[in-house]
């Protein structure tokens, strides 16, 4: 009889999907919209109608009934809050960690200098804004970690970045809530958040993280509010949240990629949600219809145009060249105010004895570089380096000769076309471009490329055959429009740039090679950028500038290869994705030794080891629930609401975490130890809702762990709010005796 009762009242839930216990739950036209009852004992009609049709039930039941009210228990959290983040918001007043890269993408918004990075510019532009509204003018040159900012204006930078992370712990309070119908829950979830030392740090620095985190967790509580009304379609609160989420979910992409995470959360949740939709009877086509074209257009189509909004107002606020021009093709550069493509005019046809450019057409390829440094011993023929250089540089400039000739010194020169072999002189260096058959330096089976000879001499295998791709023999080189390819003479392989990271003896540019494999491939496409040549006339080049779709596939193809090529360098430390959730190593943002001020990016221990250990007892706790209910044990009605409540809700927290750390497993790329943080903010919220099913024991176990996260944030408060003198295995220091792990370097 137990097991009917608990199967009877699991089919109630709704959340079964056999057809023969399916519930039918009435449409937006039956929802009935007659005044709330003026009995106490009578449900709002926000509870009636919460997402899985249990809160309700539960409420009625007494599992929450009991709660005090929220909203001092709100204006709590809010208090702590933020008094957490923006207390010393100036210290220390010099540069830290990575704001000697946001802090001065921040300047060049405000100078508007173009720029390139790897992530989407949504967090940089909020952060030039804040500083562009609170007085700060651009002029900090962020060089280096340790650079004291004087007299500019940066606290309006970081007490944008300090308000946003503020929020973090507020919106997991109303999250836990919404999901566990729980005051202890939250308030246990939004004390872990406010006490730990990691999420301080990180919110008070120039930084991208807490802009990503607090459209992460706008995201995920807009969700949680749209998934509440879903019994209430169409209305007004139900478009405001479902809008919401996708503004968010544009939020969080547009400050970096890994904001797909939350974008895949909402996704198997909507998909979820539809698939629920269809099962219900009581909608006609019609109606299931309507719910899935709103989805389309509040999750897809919504956040799609804010996201390619984000890009217009970055490219029309960036007009003018800077150090990122190097990185995108030529039309793109002919945009930018001040870089020598815009507005330009060069001879529209390539000639013999004219001093040019080669860009590699692969995105991200490079400059066709030379320079004096030779190849090192045991690197195949220790002749000078070759490489594809990223950014604009005397270095990169080349003369063009016909082979075994002498361009007059008067009259037209000859103009190069299709089939004809040339021989490139590097202009500084007076070295012929060269190749011959020892392997390449990192792509080994390609050939050597170097610089040979001297003064214009050198030998056969400086001979280069010009191809124009698609042309015909006796067809001329355009000038930025001609894909062109160089073909090596005597081995038959093809000027190529490997898109590789040489070692520090390449200076860290990209690897050329000769390829054997005669493929048209961008890798081995080139056309000539600069053009000098005081003989020829000139036409302007205005006409090359690309269109805005053109330059938004671009500036993407880009940032994902940028991305990609993030590899550790030599003596680099790269964090393990293993490392994070044990909290086994920080960050120094700031001082190394007793006489400078030291900042160290760690999470409060207690609160970190106590996410590690809930994350193993949640699993144990949901397969005993399982069980228990399978089996018909009989739980009490109460026992069953917070099963359901562990297994549904935190179900969608601990999907939230996996899909926030697991990826970077699969990542080649340099990780660091802040890549974990927006899946702590999902473990800390799991805890929390974790707490439901000891909801017998609230009071106390509200006490224990507030006192327990309180104290340990007060012994390892300095680490946020910086520190001096001794160091910790010193005596005397502020950290004596805390250093738990021989990892933590404070």
């Amino acid at each position: 009889m137990a097991k009917e009762e608990c199967i009877t009242q699991w089919n109630k839930t709704g959340d079964t999907s056999t057809l023969r216990n399916r519930k039918i739950f009435p449409t937006s036209e039956k929802t009935p919209s007659t005044p709330l009852s003026k009995d106490k004992s009578s449900l709002s009609e926000d509870d009636t109608q919460s997402s899985n049709g249990t809160s309700a039930e539960w409420s009625a039941r007494g599992v929450v009934s009991n709660e005090p009210p929220s909203r001092g228990l709100l204006m709590l959290v809010v208090g702590l809050s933020f008094s957490t983040r923006l207390y010393k918001i100036t210290e220390p007043p010099h540069v830290c960690w990575d704001e000697t890269h946001f802090g001065k993408m921040g300047s060049y918004y405000i100078n508007r200098t173009f720029f390139f990075d790897v992530h989407p510019p949504l967090g940089k532009m909020l952060i030039g804004l804040a500083g562009y509204m609170t007085g700060y003018d651009g002029t900090f040159p962020f060089i280096k970690p340790g650079d004291k900012y004087e007299h500019h204006n940066y606290w309006g930078m970081r007490g944008f970045c300090a308000v946003l992370g503020s929020f973090l712990p507020i919106f997991a309070y109303l999250i836990v809530l919404e999901l566990s119908q729980s005051h202890t829950a939250a308030l246990i979830t939004a004390t872990l958040l406010i006490f730990d030392t990691g999420c301080i740090t990180i919110s008070q620095y120039i930084l991208l993280d807490p802009i990503l985190m607090f459209f992460i967790m706008a995201a995920v509580l807009s969700m949680v509010k749209f998934n509440q009304q879903r019994y209430r379609p169409f209305t007004a609160s139900w478009w405001l949240w479902l809008v919401l989420t996708g503004v968010n979910l544009a939020g969080a992409l547009g400050v970096k990629f890994v904001g797909l995470f939350v974008v895949l959360l909402v996704g198997l949740n909507t998909v979820w949600d539809l698939w629920r939709i269809l099962g219900d009877l009581s909608l006609s086509m019609v109606e299931i219809t309507k719910h899935f074209l709103a989805r389309v257009v509040g999750l897809i189509l919504l956040p799609l145009l804010l996201y390619i909004t984000i890009f217009a107002v970055h490219f029309v606020v960036l007009n003018k060249s800077g150090p990122g021009d190097g990185f995108f093709s030529s039309a793109f550069q002919s945009r930018l105010i001040g870089n020598n493509l815009h507005n330009a005019s060069m001879p529209e046809y390539l000639a013999y004895g004219s001093t040019i450019t080669v860009k590699n057409l692969r995105i991200a390829g490079g400059y066709l570089h030379s320079h004096w440094h030779l190849y090192p011993e045991g690197v195949g023929a220790k002749q000078q380096q070759v490489t594809a250089y990223l950014h604009k540089d005397y270095n990169n400039l080349w003369l063009v000769h016909r082979h075994g000739d002498n361009e007059s010194q008067s009259g037209t020169p000859d103009l190069v076309r299709h089939g004809d072999i040339i021989r490139l002189e590097h202009k500084e260096t007076t070295r012929n471009l060269h190749s011959h058959l020892h392997e390449a330096p990192l792509t080994k089976k390609h050939f050597q490329v170097t610089g040979y000879g001297i003064n214009g001499t050198g030998d056969t295998n400086d001979q280069w055959q010009v191809e124009v791709c698609g042309g015909r023999k006796g067809d001329l080189v355009k000038v930025l429009r001609s894909k062109v390819r160089f073909r090596h003479r005597a081995t038959g392989c093809v000027l190529y740039s490997s898109g590789k990271t040489l070692p520090k003896w390449g200076w860290e540019q990209v690897e050329v090679t000769c390829s054997p494999y005669l493929k048209e491939t961008p890798s081995s496409q080139w056309n000539i950028e600069d053009h000098i040549n005081p003989k020829l006339p000139n036409i302007s080049l205005s006409v090359l500038k690309p269109h805005f779709l053109e330059i938004l596939l671009e500036s993407h193809i880009v940032m994902i290869r940028g991305n990609s090529g993030l590899k550790p360098k030599d003596h680099e430390m790269n964090s393990k994705p293993w490392h994070w959730p044990i909290n086994y190593q920080g960050l120094r943002f700031s001082g190394v030794n007793d006489t400078e001020y030291r900042v160290y990016l760690l999470g409060n221990p207690v609160v970190w080891w106590t996410n590690l250990a809930s994350l193993g007892l949640y699993i144990i706790m949901v397969a005993v629930a399982s069980i228990a209910l399978q089996r018909g044990f009989s739980l009490g009605q109460k026992r069953i609401g917070h099963s359901l409540v562990l297994m549904g809700k935190g179900g969608l927290l601990l999907l939230g975490w996996l899909l926030h750390y697991i990826p970077f497993y699969t990542m080649g790329r340099v990780l660091y130890y802040h890549h974990y943080f927006p899946a702590m903010l999902f473990s800390s919220m799991l805890t929390g809702t974790k707490s439901t099913a000891f909801c017998l024991k609230a009071p106390l176990l509200l006490c224990i762990n507030c006192n327990a996260f309180s104290v340990s944030f007060y012994l390892f408060h300095p680490l946020s709010y910086g520190m001096t003198g001794p160091l910790a295995h010193e005596p005397g220091s502020a950290m004596a005796g805390l250093k738990w792990m021989d990892s933590w370097e404070f």
